[in-house]
């Protein structure tokens, strides 16, 4: 009896110790002893979410291959750096219109007049005042200004016409209707009588005469070889005041028509170039103040004798 109970003491002791050296005992008392870590995990099991942290993986050298979650996680790009914008600048200012010319070619006034006056003062218009400003004018000008330093242009701008008029007096009643410079050809006998229009292709003048009296004179031109004008005694068939050609589309103003189409009128061309042209059979007229007096002097029928 004494064996016995030493025999099962001694088994007593041996299970507390051993349950001391960290066995347990699965839970309900009956399943084998298993090795297990602080928590109930045990050794070399996986750890499937939900049972646990997981245990980092090793290389073939040993070392964790886990990196810290920082390590793992890409930086931000770094912020862009402000924009230079470009320093503004201001715009090219817009280019000054050129300023108007006071008179040019084509224009025809008394302002035109007085300037041709003005340079036949100074000797750059050798011709008398028309009032129409031509190649003659734009010449005249263009000269004027060569010799003062000025753009040669050609058209009397502001600057131009100040210092033409610094240089220049006013002109004269005479200076600016200078009387006809030509000698009155002796009267065709045809023309002592009546009221007659008398033109001399030889001195190249027009006679207005009224019963053997000349009442006023001017120069004229004729046409050329190829477009002749008549001669002979005519008279005034019909006025026109700012006729144009419908054969040549021109301007034949106070135009005093005496054979067929050819007529006694005013011409810019005359007034511009003087007898370096020539008509295409008309008497032309170049100063304009006389030929319109003349025109409310003739009345239709009066005569008209053209001669050498």
């Amino acid at each position: 009896m004494l064996r016995t109970s030493a025999l099962r003491t001694g088994f007593v002791a041996t299970a507390v110790l051993a349950v001391s050296v960290g066995c347990t005992v699965q839970p309900g008392g009956s399943g084998p002893l298993t090795d297990a870590r602080p928590g109930g995990t045990p050794v070399g099991a996986r750890v499937t979410p939900g049972n646990g942290p997981a245990e980092p993986s090793r290389t073939e050298s040993g070392e964790s291959s886990a990196r810290p979650a920082a390590d793992r996680t890409t930086p931000p790009p770094p912020p862009p750096a402000p924009s230079e914008s470009a320093p503004e600048t201001a715009p090219d200012p817009a280019p000054e219109p050129e300023p108007e010319p006071l008179m040019a070619s084509g224009d025809e006034s008394e302002q035109v007049r007085e300037l041709q006056a003005r340079l036949r003062q100074i000797g750059h218009f050798d011709r008398a005042p028309t009032g129409y400003y031509g190649s003659v004018t734009t010449a005249a000008v263009s000269s004027f200004q060569t010799k003062r330093g000025l753009d040669p242009t050609g058209e009397t701008d502001a600057v131009t016409w100040e210092r033409l008029l610094a240089m220049t007096d006013r002109p004269t009643r005479d200076e600016l209707r200078p009387p006809t410079t030509k000698p009155v050809a002796k009267p065709d006998a045809r023309c002592l009588k009546g009221r007659v229009m008398c033109i001399s292709k030889n001195s190249r003048t027009l006679s207005w005469m009224v019963d053997g009296t000349v009442k006023s004179s001017m120069d004229v031109r004729f046409g050329s070889q190829y477009t002749p004008t008549r001669e002979g005694t005519f008279a005034v068939g019909w006025k026109s005041r700012h006729h144009v050609s419908t054969l040549y589309d021109t301007p034949m103003p106070y135009a005093m028509f005496f054979s067929g189409g050819q007529a006694v009128h005013y011409s810019a061309d005359f007034a511009a170039r003087g007898y370096e042209g020539a008509s295409h059979g008309c008497v032309n007229v170049r100063d304009e103040t006389k030929i319109a007096a003349l025109f409310d002097e003739v009345r239709t029928g009066d005569k008209v004798v053209i001669y050498w």
